[in-house]
């Protein structure tokens, strides 16, 4: 029974495209509006937490890749705001979501900085999409915030998972994955 409502729900999440809405100026200011801002697009609640279970998984030292992600992130938002065009932020952001779903679908191991490289190159974009939409350093500063705290619940996730039974994280990291190519999918033929 459980078995099954978890595979309803993950398959459920498929339907969704949440986009990161690159190119709309909303110019959103203020700490709690970009506190709430990861947390509200699907697309990015579900990498980010992917990333902190991924790296609870995998790693010893399990702070090294969220930490990364969340620098950067800040990084990608800092650049597009001062006028540095990224290229293919959406495609980027689907890509991020089908690899590091794929990593925790198949708990694969990398040496820790190669996982802190690779998530922090896909937060630039995550960051840039983000930039384009919190108008001020206090946005920017809640943007992180509530960042840090999705991958702090995603380790308490992985770290849960690491006593549980393994198809868990690699249902969730399939889900993602899934999450990834339909938006990507729809990307494609939008």
């Amino acid at each position: 029974m459980k078995s099954r409502f978890l595979i309803a729900l993950a398959l459920s999440a498929l339907s969704f495209s949440a986009f990161a809405h690159v190119g709309e100026a909303h110019d959103h200011g203020g700490f709690l509006t970009g506190f709430v801002h990861p947390i509200t697009g699907l697309d990015h609640l579900a990498a980010m937490l992917a990333v902190g279970v991924w790296s609870a998984m995998t790693t010893r030292r399990l702070w090294i890749a969220p930490l990364s992600f969340a620098a950067l992130l800040l990084g990608g938002a800092l650049l597009a705001q001062s006028g540095i065009a990224f290229p293919a932020i959406e495609p980027m952001i689907a890509a991020s979501m089908l690899v590091v779903g794929l990593l925790l679908a198949a708990q694969v191991k990398l040496p820790e900085a190669a996982g802190a490289v690779l998530v922090g190159a896909f937060a630039l974009f995550h960051g840039a999409a983000h930039g384009q939409e919190l108008a001020d350093g206090s946005a920017l500063a809640g943007m992180v915030a509530g960042t840090a705290l999705l991958h702090t619940a995603g380790i308490a996730i992985g770290l849960g998972f690491r006593r549980a039974n393994q198809w868990l994280p690699r249902l969730a990291g399939a889900a993602v994955a899934l999450m990834g190519l339909n938006m990507g999918w729809s990307l494609i033929a939008g």
